[in-house]
């Protein structure tokens, strides 16, 4: 060992087999990585820093403190581990690879497995990217952005279990139950606006889409539909039971004619009857406190606005108008309630075109009572972001084959409350409304 000056310091060979025992670590650690994490620029400066760093120390001391740091670096989570943890399952290929490897000409296979374009998919991703990512670790390094939102899409769009689809993805179940958690929050945060009550220009809009259909100031139809889950394991499973011998959840829905959701009620079992849903929702709530409904004055009596519905809500509520029902009908009601009936069909085909997309809210499957009512409204926000971006819906979704080799429709879960005969109510203001808009409809 040479002495310099008035330290001691390492030989040029010396200096130059230590830079490259480092260098040669930390391209190890670079092996590992994938090329898709959004934090890689930031760590190859990182890396390039150290490996200048310890190039050009002049002698021992800055040599061993740029291994020094190079190791703190290590240590403290900067470069994951090349290889994981034993208790740290492998990532491999599958689905996700399939899916990252697609370029433009493979548009078709996105929207078969996530439903949407690739360019909707990155631009979801750059939208939810910041509450999604997740900090480096000294174990490895996070899944990416990409493959996270993918999981979680393919999940609600296959319905497959999170054994099956963890598998397509190469990762943990731990890991595909926290990615829906972490993108079904981040969708809510990232799209608050995505469902709201119309206000402006889109109200406009709708008031006018009804008002040509012979139902002015209507801003809507409202319906409620199941969704069917296994029998819960730590709720009282008899108020979840239906009489069709199935577990489910009520949603209350409120849709316009584009099918874009308005307002969605999720949360009450089976056994709530559907009258009580609506009386416990924010919706009824606004509506009864004058706050929902605003639209110019008509030349109808008592209202400046409602939502068309069947005859299974309560005609307490003046702003749900109903059907006439019954068989002993006049000319004038039966056309009513044919044009009320096609009108109000828009939520119907929103539930098609929702649980359809999202075959994990058609069919049972396991779930979390916990968190079923953020992942159903995250999938309503999808739904809406799908529409205002124009992605087409397949409508041989709605199809399906039966065991006995029978294509027929998917059944929606749409709770039927039509009334086997006619209701006249004691509601003055509903009856009122109901009778102007079918003299209304007589003259179109």
């Amino acid at each position: 060992m040479d002495v310099r000056g008035s330290g001691h310091g390492l030989r040029e060979e010396e200096i130059d087999e230590v830079a490259m025992a480092v260098s040669v670590v930390v391209v190890n650690t670079m092996g590992g990585m994938s090329s898709t994490s959004s934090d890689m620029l930031t760590q190859l400066r990182k890396r390039r820093a150290l490996l200048q760093r310890i190039a050009e120390a002049p002698d021992c001391v800055a040599t061993c403190e740029a291994v020094v740091r190079l190791c703190a670096e290590l240590s403290s989570g900067v470069f994951p581990r090349q290889t994981p943890r034993w208790w740290i399952k492998r990532r491999t290929g599958g689905t996700w690879e399939d899916l990252r490897l697609c370029d433009d000409t493979m548009d078709e296979y996105y929207r078969q497995k996530l439903r949407m374009s690739q360019a909707m998919f990155r631009q979801i991703v750059a939208v939810c990217a910041a509450f999604v990512e997740k900090k480096v670790t000294h174990y490895r390094m996070p899944l990416p952005v990409e493959q996270v939102i993918a999981f979680a899409l393919y999940r609600w769009a296959s319905g497959e279990t999170y054994e099956s689809g963890t598998s397509a993805f190469g990762i943990g179940k731990a890991t595909g139950l926290q990615a829906v958690r972490d993108v079904t929050s981040a969708l809510l945060q990232a799209y608050p606006d995505a469902i709201k009550w119309p206000i402006g220009r889109r109200r406009a809009q709708i008031l006018r889409a009804f008002r040509d259909k012979g139902f002015p100031n209507c801003f809507g139809a409202i319906d409620c539909t199941h969704i069917y889950i296994d029998k819960p394991a730590d709720a009282p499973s008899d108020n979840y039971y239906d009489h069709k011998q199935k577990f489910s959840v009520q949603v209350q829905v409120v849709a316009d004619l584009d099918l874009r959701i308005l307002d969605v009620h999720i949360g009450y079992p089976k056994s709530v009857h559907d009258v009580r849903v609506l009386y416990n929702s924010q919706l009824s709530r606004h509506a009864e406190a004058g706050e929902l409904f605003d639209a110019p004055p008509e030349n109808l009596p008592h209202t400046r606005g409602y939502l068309l519905g069947d005859n299974g809500y309560p005609v307490a509520y003046p702003w749900i108008v109903q059907p006439y029902g019954g068989i002993d009908q006049d000319p004038d009601e039966e056309r009513f309630d044919t044009r009320q009936k096609v009108a109000r069909g828009c939520v119907e085909r929103a539930f098609g075109r929702l649980k359809c997309m999202w075959h994990l809210f058609l069919r049972t499957h396991k779930t979390n009572l916990e968190t079923l009512p953020q992942q159903f409204v995250a999938m309503c926000t999808l739904h809406n972001i799908l529409l205002d971006a124009g992605i087409h819906f397949n409508e041989n979704l709605l199809w399906e084959v039966d065991e006995n080799g029978i294509r027929r429709r998917v059944n929606l879960g749409i709770v039927g409350n039509g009334a086997g005969g006619q209701r006249r109510s004691t509601n003055v203001d509903g009856d009122l409304l109901r009778d102007a808009l079918r003299d209304r409809l007589a003259l179109m």
